[in-house]
């Protein structure tokens, strides 16, 4: 018996192309999936066109109507399966101000371990 594996799939949120496509770039794979946004305000549209959204990697620190921390929280409020994974290079983030179950790497961030956290939340969701 053939087992199937599930298509991860990863919404990152990040104003920087190069860093948005390097984190793209290293989590494509047979398994994963990823959509990009560029700001929490395309973003926030990407969530309400689509279902399968099972991990969201977003910056802290982007232009437009909200920061990666607010793009969290609404996040959090209008999908509780979506697993959250928060970075910044500038910000240092309080545990208490994250959503739940949301995990935060500092920049400059070890793509392996943010890979395994994609796997993780994904199955938790």
């Amino acid at each position: 018996m053939e087992v199937t594996q599930q298509i991860i799939v990863v919404l990152i949120v990040e104003d920087e192309g190069l860093i948005r496509m390097d984190v793209a770039d290293f989590l494509s794979s047979s398994h994963v999936t990823t959509v990009e946004a560029a700001n929490a305000d395309e973003a926030l549209r990407i969530l309400s066109s689509r279902q399968d959204i099972d991990v969201m990697f977003t910056d802290v620190n982007m232009p437009g109507s909200m920061d990666g921390l607010q793009l969290a929280q609404r996040t959090r409020e209008l999908s509780a399966h979506i697993g959250i994974i928060i970075a910044s290079g500038m910000v240092r983030v309080a545990r208490s101000t994250l959503p739940s179950d949301a995990v935060f790497y500092e920049k400059p961030y070890d793509l392996e371990a943010v890979a395994a956290s994609v796997r993780r939340l994904a199955k938790a969701a």
